[in-house]
Order: structure tokens, then C-alpha cells, then sequence
């Protein structure tokens, strides 16, 4: 996992003596649970382990309950319905059409972006403020309640000819007839773009 800092940060030489000796929560367990259980939905426990340091928008896992159903999704990528690359050479816009991609692939297996309980964010790029905008537009996505368990990696390439960003997820499928966790969470921005 890759916890992003700005370049001005004064990051300690070893995070992970400094997090386990100035944190508040070190030593502690924290299992930050969903404020209120909908009918219908799983539980979804998000850990954060306390002799690590402590992630700053994510979790380090995530368990959910037995008996769920759960949705693995290929990667989703910045393509339209075309099948054309939308954001050609800018990274943020592919990650907001990837979004949007993934929302409808949710969708079809009858979940949300709410109920994403882990992601895998693959970008074309080795540099930190790039690796940082694109994992901007995922946390501003609406993209799971509570911070889901992630990473983000930096790539060569990835499938598609002028393809920066893939997103792969997997995620709880409520029970029919549940309400959606997600309906007053925000959309994952600018949907796909217009022929």
C-alpha cells in the first residue's frame, strides 16, 4: 500500500517506530464499523492494525460477515461505450471515466459504489503527485463507506494504448430488496463522455 505525503512533509526516516510511538491509537485495535446497520445489509468490519501505522484514507482490512455475497470485478477501465480511451494523456479525467465504469459494472451486479469493500488502483506512472491525483479522485468518489481497504500502485503500462488508470474492486451484493447504502452519497464525478 502506498500512504502518499506531500514533498514538503517531514516524514520521519522510520514511520513505523515514529507512527507506534506518537500515536494516540497505537496499541489499540480499531475496528471502525458502518454507523448504523441497514436491513438487509452486511456488516463490514474495517480494521486498523495497531502495530502498524495508521493508514490515513484507508483501512488495512476489511472483513465481512459470513453468508454475504460478494462481486469480484475485472479491471474497469477509461474506456467509452464506444470503446474509446476517454482523457487521452490526463490521468485524473481517466480515473474519473474508470469511476464512472465501475459504478455501472456495481450496478449490473446489483451493488454500489458503498458497498466496495477493497480496490486495487493501477496507474502508468512512477511519480508520487501523479500516483496522489488520481487517488484524489477515488477518495472524492463516494467510493465505500468508511475507508475501504486498498492499494495503489504505479505501473509500466497497463492493457489498453494510451490506458493510465485501471481500477479493480470487490464488493458486497446487498440483499435484494435492501436500501441502498450509497443514495445520498456523491456520484463518482463526471460521468462517461459524450460522442
Amino acid at each position: 500500500m502506498v500512504a502518499l505525503r506531500s514533498a514538503n512533509s517531514n516524514a520521519p526516516a522510520s514511520p513505523r517506530r515514529a507512527c507506534s510511538a506518537g500515536c494516540p491509537s497505537a496499541g489499540r485495535l480499531s475496528l471502525n464499523r458502518r454507523p448504523a446497520r441497514i436491513p438487509g445489509d452486511p456488516v463490514i468490519n474495517r480494521v486498523t492494525v495497531p502495530t502498524l501505522c495508521p493508514p490515513p484514507v484507508y483501512s488495512h482490512a476489511s472483513v465481512v460477515e459470513a453468508g454475504t455475497r460478494l462481486a469480484f470485478l475485472a479491471g474497469s477501465v477509461p474506456l467509452d461505450a464506444d470503446g474509446k480511451i476517454v482523457g487521452e494523456g490526463d490521468p485524473v479525467r481517466q480515473a474519473a471515466q474508470v469511476l464512472a465504469n465501475l459504478a455501472e459494472q456495481l450496478r449490473a451486479v446489483g451493488s454500489d459504489l458503498a458497498h466496495v469493500v477493497s480496490t486495487d488502483v493501477y496507474v502508468v506512472s512512477g511519480e508520487p503527485a501523479v500516483l496522489s491525483a488520481v487517488w484524489d479522485v477515488v477518495e472524492a468518489s463516494g467510493l465505500s463507506i468508511g475507508p475501504h481497504s486498498s492499494t495503489l500502485i504505479g505501473v509500466a503500462c497497463l492493457g489498453y494504448t494510451g490506458q493510465l488508470v485501471e481500477i479493480t474492486a470487490t464488493a458486497v451484493v446487498p440483499e435484494p430488496g435492501a436500501e441502498s447504502a450509497s443514495a445520498s452519497e456523491p456520484g463518482p464525478g463526471p460521468g462517461p463522455e459524450s460522442a
